[in-house]
């Protein structure tokens, strides 16, 4: 593919990049359902990175990863300040998750997906691979109804008057961890009910976007950097709030968010600080989700759904594909 640099890199990503994207995350929910319920973590891991590296590398583009799979040192793909794209088109910042709920694809449990993100470069937060604290609600409310440095009790009675409803008509999703213990008792003596996650919390935070179909109103608590800023950069596109603080929480992390630009180590972002300009989020189906069904392979077909965001036009787009022609590794 050749690529008219006239015209402008909003233009670029509209025009050529968005089917792209498609075929990059497409790639990877299929390698990955090929070992979906296998009980193979990292095999489903490593078949998804090393199938969206292949894809993302024939793309017209100079691109960096800027949330990848870790650091250099850690991850032998898809690592932060990787390049990819074969460098004959704009320079953009791309943030991926090959598979989001690697423990959901390993058990064939709902939810699993392949997502990534890509925009201009320095538009995605340069973060380093460790735990982020968040808050998030979708559309349609005033800004700062919720915050990060308020209780849950706080946010859930603020957001219950915004909504119009009692505290305990309010939903909120909270990764079922040890690490939650006190925030699940501080949200349900509110009276607020609560939904708990296993993994995946770049789909938990999309799901508060349409609460009258998913029944999420509010997300809380602490899950991965990388998978904050990919939720921000879906938030950009379809409406919301989102907060989040990196914590960094001994020196070494410190050091190292240092050396990536955080300059600030309690600092506060708020969405588009995390996720600006123009952003395409693109997200396929490994497993059977509330957002988006998985992989189904058949004897000569394979199919896929696959949901496209962009910020600049709020759009959203849903791509149901089916696939006649395939490789070992996913689709041909």
């Amino acid at each position: 593919m050749s690529i008219d640099l006239r015209i402008s890199p909003d233009q670029i990503i509209e025009r050529y990049l968005s089917m792209e994207l498609v075929r990059v995350t497409e790639r990877a929910a299929v390698a990955a359902a090929t070992l979906r319920g296998h009980g193979d973590e990292k095999g489903a891991d490593q078949a998804a990175v090393d199938a969206m590296r292949r894809e993302l590398n024939r793309l017209p583009i100079d691109g960096e990863i800027v949330i990848g799979e870790g650091e250099r040192d850690e991850a032998p793909m898809l690592f932060i300040g990787e390049k990819v794209g074969n460098r004959q088109g704009p320079k953009v910042h791309i943030a991926v998750d090959p598979l989001e709920g690697t423990t959901l694809c390993a058990k064939d449990m709902p939810g699993a997906i392949a997502v990534m993100a890509m925009a201009g470069a320095g538009q995605l937060l340069y973060a380093p691979d460790v735990y982020m604290d968040k808050i998030a609600i979708g559309p349609g409310y005033a800004r700062g109804v919720v915050d990060l440095d308020a209780t849950p009790v706080e946010n859930i009675q603020a957001l219950a008057r915004a909504k119009g409803c009692k505290p305990h008509e309010i939903s909120v999703l909270i990764m079922d961890r040890p690490r939650h213990a006190e925030l699940i008792a501080a949200v349900r003596k509110t009276g607020a009910s609560i939904r708990l996650i296993t993994d995946g919390d770049v789909a938990g935070v999309i799901l508060c976007t349409e609460p009258e179909k998913t029944g999420i109103d509010l997300y809380l608590g602490i899950g991965g950097a990388p998978e904050g800023v990919l939720a921000a950069a879906a938030l950009r596109c379809v409406g919301g709030q989102m907060q989040g603080r990196l914590i960094l929480d001994t020196e070494e992390k410190r050091k190292r968010a240092h050396g990536m630009g955080v300059l600030d180590p309690a600092r506060k972002y708020d969405m588009s600080e995390m996720a600006s300009g123009d952003v395409i989020v693109c997200a396929t189906g490994v497993t059977d989700g509330g957002m988006l069904s998985g992989v189904r392979f058949g004897p000569d077909i394979i199919e896929t759904e696959t949901i496209v965001y962009r910020s600049i036009t709020g759009t959203t787009r849903r791509i149901f594909g089916e696939h006649r022609q395939f490789d070992k590794f996913g689709l041909a």
